[in-house]
């Protein structure tokens, strides 16, 4: 472990991280998924409790994520400009094509939604607040990856895990970069099922001021409800909404040409 790296305070954090996949655990079970001691754990999990990252159920005796974490996530939430100045804008998109819209930004090399508004049609799919998802096979991830330096995409697709999900997932990263290539000739993506079956969605990228690609909107819906006809109508609005969000955190296209 690097010497600027406090392994006590990265293995607390990494039991944290086991709560994003398991809402209340043990001591034992938290043991056995981190490979330490009951002991080990006990302490760091003693400490989180006192400091309010954690809490304990009285009941089952299990440990939950703390109040805390609820106080530190509005801040960070509050900060992220994007998230406020794009909310508005994306419940208009919402309204108008009455489906589920997503907010993404890039973080570590994969995207991490901070902004979800359901639209009116029913649509059960994993995503959530803060959830991460990966950038090679789906739309919000290609929207931002494709317009990014060329050696950032590369070195990105190089560190990233390309895990297959379905049969549609493209792995090969020579692939994804030309398949890229004609996302950014087109100005939108499209995950055609290439993270979960019977899911189409469509993806475009916003800017900020410099012109760097930092963020996506997406729009959800099964493949059912997108088809080709309608397909056209919402990448038109997809793109429209992710236009008016870049302008509003000062992009200018005509100086990024």
């Amino acid at each position: 472990m690097s010497e600027r790296h406090i392994q006590s305070v990265v293995r607390a954090a990494d039991i944290l991280e086991l709560f994003l996949s398991s809402p209340e655990l043990s001591i034992k079970e938290v043991s056995e998924r981190m490979g330490l001691s009951k002991s080990t754990v006990h302490g760091i999990i003693k400490t989180l409790e006192f400091k309010g990252f954690l809490a304990q159920d009285q009941e089952d005796q299990k440990y939950k994520l703390g109040m805390k974490l609820f106080e530190l996530g509005n801040s960070v939430s509050k900060n992220l400009d994007i998230a406020s100045i794009a909310r508005p804008i994306i419940q208009e998109l919402v309204d108008k094509v009455k489906e589920t819209v997503h907010l993404v930004i890039l973080d570590r090399g994969e995207a991490i939604y901070v902004e979800k508004v359901e639209g009116s049609h029913s649509l059960s799919i994993y995503s959530q607040i803060g959830k991460r998802a990966p950038i090679h096979c789906t739309g919000v991830g290609k929207a931002i990856l494709a317009f990014r330096p060329e050696n950032e995409i590369d070195q990105l697709l190089s560190e990233a895990t390309l895990t297959t999900f379905t049969d549609k997932t493209m792995t090969d990263k020579e692939q994804i970069i030309e398949h890229l290539r004609q996302v950014k000739k087109q100005g939108y993506a499209i995950d055609d099922e290439e993270i979960e079956i019977g899911l189409r969605c469509i993806a475009a990228p916003i800017f900020n001021h410099k012109g760097e690609s930092v963020a996506s909107i997406s729009c959800a819906a099964p493949t059912t409800r997108f088809n080709d006809e309608r397909l056209t109508d919402v990448v038109a609005h997809v793109k429209a909404s992710a236009e008016v969000i870049s302008r509003q955190m000062g992009y200018k296209p005509n100086l990024h040409l």
